[in-house]
């Protein structure tokens, strides 16, 4: 405390003790420029001795509290308080606030890195872009590189959560690596990383480097005793020519990078104008399939199955349109992969289950309906709860209900993939492999699972005439499909020819346009009636 003189009058034992000062000195009767010489002496205060009195003193009598912060020689932080009394005089607390400067720091370096990598989180990234944009030399160009790793999912999934921490931190090593003095790299969350790269004077510098920062992700590494090996899809843009906006510039990398995922991944794309039109067009059609649903705009087609010994009909895939209103008729391959990104196939799929069911129930009871199984509706519904309520509702045995699965479902979560298919196959409903042939482990997959069906894909029917190995190959699986007790069904049938190898190899069925395209349920409860009616002529 000191009066009205600027005399220090009163001091306790805690002020000594903090700021180590002599207690000899520091007592009743000292001025406040005698204590500020020594705590210079202590090498406690680096300031001018005049000058700051005169700032401290003015300050104090001016206002009646005032405070600051005081950054101390020996690191310390206090937080010094001055109180005006009535008498004139001023009273001054002062706090060690070390550690919760300490503290307030690493809150706020949380607040702007990721938790895992300890680089710049999308927030920091932001306030690096705006600030990099501001700053740049009109000679330069500046560069988004949005980076995202390529089957990241399916190693985390198959090798466990600690071994993708760890990849991720070696990827985020390895981009800091590839970087130069100015350049941000931040973790956007996931497995998306994105980099601003400055100081470019030709835009080739920029292809270049996207071919380092790939060569440095996919270089394999040792993780826990774990060979692990990831690729890398990478989308850029470019300011000037891309945008001189954050925002634009952000979503134009975003762009570029879809771009590159589009194109098989594991490669770079930059950002194009016509992206931008693909997108809105994109966001259109997703818009457009919201509704679809709710509209009643969805239609199932029907492509009949043959059994080549009886020569009849003895199953119909379920194959899934969109009656746009304005565009007519779309594809499946056009939109499924949408609904897939959105997840509002785990809606469609379930409406496709439904409706075949229904549809199929008023058919002969010697014919099976089969539906496709998309992996994102496989793990994001509750599949055989489905399934068991559209038969309920429908009056469908199951033995007449078939569900076609790819061999990239059965990657993906294996066990949990099993458990569910087993459970189907309790319930009767028969499974089939859809595409066989086409993955590289198809045959394992045979031995963990009892399939009812396995389709052989139309690449190795379409073959037939001119390649030995499809022969080979497909004589191959009908002797094993036999020996399994397993049905084996020719895809994509279109010649008599054709037909008469598949025959002749063991095929149980066929399927394609030599017999039937893909008929409306009304058409193929007509096709039925026809076929009925031939084999009446002929008995």
């Amino acid at each position: 405390m000191f009066d009205d003189k600027d005399n220090l009058s009163f001091c306790n034992d805690r002020y000594i003790k903090m700021y180590n000062v002599d207690p000899a000195i520091v007592k009743k009767g000292c001025s406040f420029s005698e204590l500020i010489s020594h705590h210079m002496k202590k090498d406690v205060s680096s300031n001018d001795v005049r000058k700051y009195c005169e700032k401290i003193l003015n300050r104090a009598k001016i206002s009646k509290i005032t405070s600051f912060r005081k950054n101390i020689s020996d690191g310390r932080t206090m937080h010094i308080v001055n109180h005006r009394l009535p008498s004139g005089g001023v009273l001054v607390t002062h706090e060690d606030i070390s550690q919760q400067t300490r503290d307030e720091a690493k809150i706020a370096h949380m607040a702007h890195h990721d938790a895992l990598t300890d680089l710049p989180n999308r927030t920091l990234f932001h306030i690096h872009l705006e600030k990099d944009l501001l700053n740049r030399d009109p000679e330069h160009h500046l560069a988004v590189l949005f980076i995202d790793l390529d089957n990241f999912k399916g190693i985390n999934d198959t090798l466990g959560h600690t071994i993708g921490d760890d990849l991720l931190k070696t990827v985020a090593d390895r981009l800091l690596s590839c970087i130069s003095e100015g350049d941000t790299v931040a973790r956007l969350g996931g497995d998306e990383f994105v980099i601003i790269k400055t100081k470019i004077e030709q835009p080739t510098e920029v292809a270049a480097f996207a071919t380092r920062i790939r060569e440095a992700v996919i270089a394999p590494c040792e993780l826990s005793g774990h060979h692990v090996v990831v690729d890398a899809s990478i989308g850029v843009a470019l300011a000037p020519g891309d945008g001189i906006d954050a925002g634009q510039l952000v979503k134009n990398a975003d762009m570029a990078l879809y771009g590159a995922k589009a194109s098989g991944r594991g490669t770079y794309r930059f950002f194009e104008v016509a992206m931008d039109e693909r997108m809105m067009a994109r966001r259109i059609l997703e818009l457009d399939l919201r509704k679809a649903l709710v509209n009643g705009e969805f239609e199932l087609f029907y492509q009949p199955l043959i059994n080549l010994d009886r020569e009849e009909i003895c199953s119909c895939e379920a194959l899934l349109r969109w009656n746009h209103p304005e565009n007519g008729m779309i594809l499946p391959d056009v939109f499924i992969p949408l609904a897939e990104e959105t997840g509002l196939i785990v809606r469609i799929g379930e409406w496709v289950v439904r409706t075949a069911c229904m549809q199929a129930a008023k058919w002969s009871d010697n014919v099976t309906v089969s539906v496709n199984i998309s992996p994102v509706q496989f793990f994001k519904q509750n599949l055989v709860q489905v399934v068991m309520s559209a038969l309920a509702a429908s009056g469908l045995p199951a033995r007449r209900l078939e569900i076609e699965i790819t061999e990239t479902l059965l990657i993906q979560q294996t066990e949990e993939t099993l458990a569910i298919l087993n459970q189907l196959h309790a319930l009767g409903v028969r499974i089939a492999m859809d595409d066989f042939g086409t993955g590289y482990s198809s045959l394992s997959y045979l031995q963990k699972f009892p399939f009812d069906k396995i389709k052989i894909d139309q690449s190795f029917v379409q073959g037939l005439t001119d390649e030995a190995e499809s022969t080979a190959i497909i004589r191959a699986v009908t002797g094993l499909a036999g020996g399994l007790h397993m049905t084996t069904t020719a895809e994509g049938v279109e010649t008599e020819a054709q037909r008469e190898i598949v025959t002749a190899l063991g095929c149980t069925e066929m399927q394609g346009y030599l017999f039937s395209e893909a008929k409306s349920a009304s058409d193929i409860a007509k096709l039925f009636v026809e076929q009925a009616s031939a084999i009446s002529r002929a008995a």
